[in-house]
């Protein structure tokens, strides 16, 4: 006979499915809708997502801010591309402003997007990283790379704000080293060998010529010349430099002689200047002096003095003489009978 089933022990496993299936929507997803405090973004990288796994670190300059929580494949059939969308969960309670609050929790899909655009503008892109080297891991970078213009695919993705991924560095290292690879294919190394060897045989040709012989004889010549005059300059520059010494010195001796001397001129001079401020004076009376008798002197032959009156008699004086000589020398009889009338 069977054994009745005890409804309690059915409710108690209810019950437990129930809370499992709670906690497992919060864990793995359900907390869209119940943690408004969560953000979506996608990013389409062009890199190879191998090691990049659902769960993986989302980071801002190295502090993890979030998680991966979706990884897809998308055909775009009229550019005959394949994309891989990768969608990041943000926690915003890990980012505070700048004076330490929390962010605004709700926020508009407008706003949403002005912020995201604020932030590409100042260069923010999503680039993977290696979390491990050996276990090949990958994560997701947020950081900003302001001379690197945003590349947006326009394409949407489960109504996600896209925020711009830029390669890896393995990649960027791989498409340098493909390019370099392509420049060198096409140069014409066939031609460049060639030009090479020819350029090295006419240098062989070159070197063995009679001009270059001639020319590392007159080099040799010149060199042995050169030496010859290096030990003459050697043997003559000892004398030379004794003179230049004695030379100096004698130079330092006049100058000494030369600040002596300028030394007692300064000390004389007070007394030289002082004396000559005296002669200087004496000489100003004499001038002075000079020039009152010189006044005098032309008061006493000026032309209504009474020198000039006595200077014009005599003058006349003279003239009556001569003229009486002059009639004594025809006349000399003129003594004895006087003048006739």
């Amino acid at each position: 006979m069977s054994k009745p089933v005890n409804p309690t022990v059915i409710g108690g496993f209810t019950l437990g499915a129930l809370a499992l299936l709670v906690i497992a929507m919060l864990v793995f997803g359900g907390g869209k809708e119940l943690n408004a405090d969560k953000i979506k973004y996608v990013v389409f990288f062009d890199s190879s997502l191998n090691g990049l796994e659902i769960g993986a670190p989302v980071k801002l300059q190295g502090v993890k801010i979030g998680q991966v929580t979706e990884i897809s494949l998308q055909l775009d059939a009229k550019r005959g591309k394949l994309f891989k969308p990768v969608e990041l969960e943000i926690d915003r309670s890990s980012i505070s402003d700048f004076g330490g609050g929390d962010l605004p929790q709700k926020l508009s899909f407008e706003q949403l997007k002005e912020s995201r655009d604020r932030l590409v503008k100042l260069g923010m892109r999503a680039r993977l990283e290696t979390q491990s080297l050996l276990t090949g891991l990958l994560y997701v970078d947020l950081n900003f790379y302001p001379d690197r213009p945003p590349v947006f695919t326009g394409l949407v993705h489960d109504q996600l704000l896209e925020i711009p991924g830029v390669p890896t560095t393995a990649d960027e290292i791989k498409t340098t080293a493909e390019e370099v690879a392509k420049k060198l294919r096409a140069m014409p190394l066939d031609q460049i060998v060639q030009d090479f060897s020819d350029n090295l045989r006419e240098i062989k040709t070159l070197l063995a010529s009679e001009d270059v012989e001639r020319s590392r004889v007159a080099l040799a010549n010149t060199l042995e010349e050169l030496d010859k005059t290096t030990k003459t300059l050697n043997r003559h520059l000892e004398p030379l430099l004794k003179n230049t010494d004695m030379t100096i010195v004698n130079t330092n001796h006049l100058m000494q002689e030369t600040h002596a001397m300028v030394q007692e001129l300064k000390q004389d001079l007070p007394a030289i200047l002082k004396s000559s401020d005296k002669t200087l004076n004496a000489a100003s009376s004499a001038l002075v002096k000079a020039e009152e008798s010189l006044r005098h002197v032309d008061e006493a032959v000026g032309p209504e003095s009474a020198l000039t009156d006595a200077l014009d008699a005599v003058k006349q004086a003279a003239r009556a003489i001569r003229n009486l000589g002059d009639y004594l020398e025809r006349h000399p009889e003129a003594v004895l009978s006087g003048k006739e009338r």
